[in-house]
């Protein structure tokens, strides 16, 4: 008898997990045919987007009176390369809604009505700040670094040897990459020390307190993830100093509403 209720509790708890792992499995298949058919689109019209990625480095180019700036490619199929790695960046890019409507469908379920609505707005404000982030590498920081190379360049003469700046189209996605990268993960600053508040890890004073701290660690991290010159290590810490301050403002709105609500809750 022991053993047939064992049994029965055994099935009903394994029927659970696998709906679970068919949901996930569900989740993970349309996550990926949105990348995949993001894939296509963006690879076909590689040369279109790459050409607009080069925006930074031809007004970098005419700032300093140069005519439009030529990229090469040293490998046979260097360029082909390069449009995979760019669609599949631009993929990542422009699926992440998708991926992130896809978890939070796969999470919500699990999760009361308050938490539901304490996690959604993480979820529309992550690829804002990405995009935010974006935006100042494309517009600001880009520019900034193709202007400071090219104003490296050494026309030569006189016995003196020319330097001149030739990019290759690999090097140059990969600098745009890895800025975009690094700033928009630091963008998430905001959302990552308000979720910790709202879970108590972290309050307000603490993170003043920690302020110091906080400027090293920023600092540190931007020596990592930016490129190897002290102009982008700025750029990206700057940034960062800033939505760290405005986390601050942030979370002292949470326990300010937190306090509110817990006086409210008293009274009634």
């Amino acid at each position: 008898m022991n053993d047939v209720v064992e049994e029965a509790h055994i099935e009903a708890s394994r029927a659970p997990l696998i709906e679970h792992l068919i949901e996930l499995r569900t989740r993970l298949i349309r996550s990926l045919l949105a990348f995949a058919v993001l894939f296509v689109l963006s690879f076909v019209f590689a040369t279109q987007i790459y050409n607009i990625l080069l925006i930074p480095y031809v007004w970098a180019a005419s700032q300093h009176g140069y005519p439009v700036p030529h990229l090469v490619f040293t490998e046979p199929l260097g360029f082909l390369i390069t449009k995979i790695k760019l669609a599949a960046f631009a993929a990542a890019f422009l699926a992440f809604p998708v991926i992130a409507t896809q978890v939070y469908k796969f999470v919500a379920p699990g999760l009361y009505k308050k938490e539901q609505r304490a996690f959604f707005p993480y979820l529309i404000a992550t690829p804002i700040l990405f995009l935010v982030g974006a935006g100042v590498v494309f517009f600001l920081g880009m520019p900034a670094v193709m202007y400071y190379s090219l104003s490296m360049q050494q026309t030569g003469g006189d016995g003196t040897p020319s330097i001149e700046l030739l990019a290759k189209v690999d090097s140059y996605l990969s600098l745009l990459m890895t800025l975009i990268f690094a700033f928009g993960i630091c963008f998430q600053t905001p959302v990552i020390l308000t979720i910790l508040a709202r879970v108590g890890f972290i309050d307000s004073a603490f993170l003043k307190r920690q302020r110091r701290y906080a400027i090293v660690v920023i600092f540190c991290i931007a020596a990592v993830l930016a490129p190897p010159d002290a102009f982008s290590m700025l750029a990206l810490a700057l940034p960062t100093l800033i939505l760290y301050e405005g986390s601050i403002i942030a979370v002292s709105m949470i326990e300010r509403k937190t306090a509110e609500a817990r006086e409210q809750a008293s009274k009634s």
